[in-house]
């Protein structure tokens, strides 16, 4: 039986090249809104949030702003002000109705932000309170865990850096979609994916970990096993992980190690990867091309794509993991208990 989880992961080659087609003319607009600006606050929660941290780590890398993510309590509970004048704050909600991410972005407006939105929702209340909507053009998504929401997220944050300044190939950009088509391919018929799901299966937990660019791909992955497969999954940053908690890894609780096939982080990734192994524990690799591939115990392939827009195909094979682990542990992936497509918070 093909779940709605695995159909809409299939959707994504064409979701993200209907949104790149809609939002590219609007690097321009993105400039503009952000001409008199000097910071970026993201405002988000859930599998948005780590898209948002994907945008945050783009933005400072490329475009020299500082980007924060934002507490959204501060508004919604605390009620405080806070001086704003010079940020452009970009809020972030698939659907567009989360009230406290509405009513965050209103409140940055509110503290003299400029104000974006990211979101799938069009015509939802984030869409009509933001000065500029960034409308993504995923299409419906009925499975509960984000498939090609957050990847169309990814692809408008993507947009956003370059508005800002970001001075990269748009030529990688626009390779997306055939490289997401090509990842589900591939990682379908590796014979890794079984066998990682069947591993993953008969342990408790799992770490997730990845550093700067690929770090919102470890938040994500480890969100989506805790979702879908319920499995307990901590997502670090590797900086993080070799401060104290890898003294969780071991024979029962493996590692799984996300990277681009290139960039400043990917080194460290490897060398994780060959420390979990010699202290006898398992690590699989999501990406990082052939040299944390020879570190692992078993790899996933990853997007042949520079660091900066690496994210946006990365999560495609981890995915594609959380789907078959679901399916072997005799879970529906797409109606994962106690959970809604849309999360309210007070």
């Amino acid at each position: 039986m093909t779940t709605r989880m695995r159909a809409e992961i299939g959707e994504q080659p064409e979701a993200l090249r209907r949104t790149l087609d809609s939002l590219l003319p609007r690097i321009a607009d993105v400039g503009l809104l952000a001409s008199r600006t000097r910071q970026v606050l993201f405002i988000a929660r859930g599998s948005s949030d780590n898209a948002a941290v994907y945008g945050r780590y783009l933005t400072e890398s490329q475009t020299g702003r500082l980007a924060t993510l934002a507490a959204p309590s501060i508004a919604t509970t605390y009620k405080k002000k806070i001086d704003l004048s010079g940020v452009l704050a970009v809020a972030i909600s698939q659907s567009g109705k989360t009230e406290e991410i509405v009513e965050t972005l209103s409140w940055a407006a509110d503290c003299g932000a400029r104000t974006i939105a990211v979101t799938n929702g069009h015509g939802s209340p984030l869409a009509e309170a933001a000065e500029l909507a960034l409308l993504t053009e995923a299409g419906d998504e009925l499975a509960v865990p984000a498939t090609k929401t957050y990847t169309t997220q990814l692809a408008a944050l993507a947009v956003l850096g370059v508005g800002l300044g970001a001075q990269v190939d748009l030529a990688d950009l626009r390779r997306v979609p055939d490289e997401v088509e090509r990842l589900i391919s591939e990682t379908e018929a590796s014979p890794a994916l079984s066998q990682i799901a069947g591993e993953l299966a008969s342990v408790p937990g799992t770490v997730v970990s990845g550093r700067g660019m690929a770090f919102g791909t470890a938040l994500e992955l480890a969100l989506k096993l805790k979702e879908a497969c319920y499995l307990q999954a901590m997502g670090l940053s590797y900086a993080d992980l070799l401060h104290g908690p890898i003294a969780v890894v071991d024979a029962d609780t493996p590692a799984i190690l996300v990277a681009a096939d290139s960039g400043p982080t990917l080194p460290g990734t490897v060398a994780l990867a060959r420390r979990v192994t010699s202290e006898g524990a398992r690590a699989y690799a999501v990406g990082g091309g052939a040299e944390l591939a020879g570190a692992s115990s078993l790899a996933l392939p990853g997007p042949g794509l520079p660091e900066w827009v690496a994210p946006l195909a990365l999560i495609v094979p981890g995915q594609l993991l959380v789907e078959k682990l679901a399916r072997t542990l005799g879970f529906n992936p797409d109606v994962p208990r106690g959970l809604n497509k849309v999360t309210q918070t007070d």
